[in-house]
């Protein structure tokens, strides 16, 4: 027996997804020539409404920003998540590693308004809300799916000579890291956790340093630049042998 169809959605239901998705992509215009200062009542003028007409879509500058925030976060969680999924599973774990970062920084690159959203300045008057953070964490749980893999299988090979952080007294900072390390896919007592959380910080700051010009008069060859910042991080992360 055919599994019964799901019904097709209706022409109301077809036509405000039309229209959610073209004001989505007018506030984009907005934010990458205006920056944060967005205005529903903007918006709607470059979209030849009446301003109150948009409220029945978005009740809120606030509910505006949440809906693509969410909207890059997804995107750029699914393109690391491809990345990953995209690289032979019998090749090193580096190749994955180096897949990912360089989705990330090129993903920043072809889209500065979604990545100046998610990851720029903080929005005066806007309160990020809790389900922010699932689609928030996605690409970063993506990022370092190799290294905990890496971990599990014992092929972490921290380079010789490498500083050991020595064991935390902190007992409720000990706590917060085994937190960390199983949300984002490691063994409660991994070893490597630290050394994680610098190499994703480390990587979106050097996307940061691009995207908003801080290379600007340093670096011309910046893809460069950028790839020797990754292999040294795998290096550290003992992804690879120096």
């Amino acid at each position: 027996m055919n599994a019964a169809k799901s019904p097709a959605p209706s022409i109301r239901a077809r036509v405000r997804a039309e229209m959610v998705g073209e004001i989505k992509r007018v506030a984009l215009e907005h934010l990458a020539r205006d920056g944060a200062a967005l205005s529903l009542r903007a918006v709607a003028r470059d979209m030849g409404m009446v301003s109150s007409a948009i409220y029945r879509y978005f009740p809120s500058r606030d509910d505006l920003l949440t809906a693509l925030i969410i909207d890059a976060y997804n995107d750029l969680g699914e393109a690391v998540e491809q990345a990953d999924g995209g690289v032979d599973r019998r090749d090193a774990y580096l190749s994955r590693w180096f897949a990912v970062c360089h989705t990330i920084r090129r993903w920043a690159i072809a889209r500065p308004a979604e990545y100046a959203l998610i990851y720029g300045s903080p929005i005066p008057g806007y309160l990020a809300p809790d389900e922010t953070v699932e689609p928030g964490s996605w690409a970063m749980i993506a990022m370092v799916r190799c290294v905990a893999e890496a971990e599990a299988a014992g092929k972490i090979h921290a380079p010789q000579g490498a500083a050991v952080s020595p064991p935390t007294e902190n007992p409720a900072y000990a706590e917060e890291l085994s937190t960390v390390a199983v949300g984002m896919g490691f063994a409660e007592d991994s070893h490597v956790i630290e050394r994680v959380l610098s190499a994703v910080t480390h990587v979106f700051g050097a996307v940061n340093f691009e995207v908003f010009g801080r290379l600007n008069r340093v670096f011309d060859e910046r893809g460069e630049w950028f790839d020797r910042q990754v292999r040294e991080l795998a290096v550290g992360l003992g992804l690879t042998p120096r």
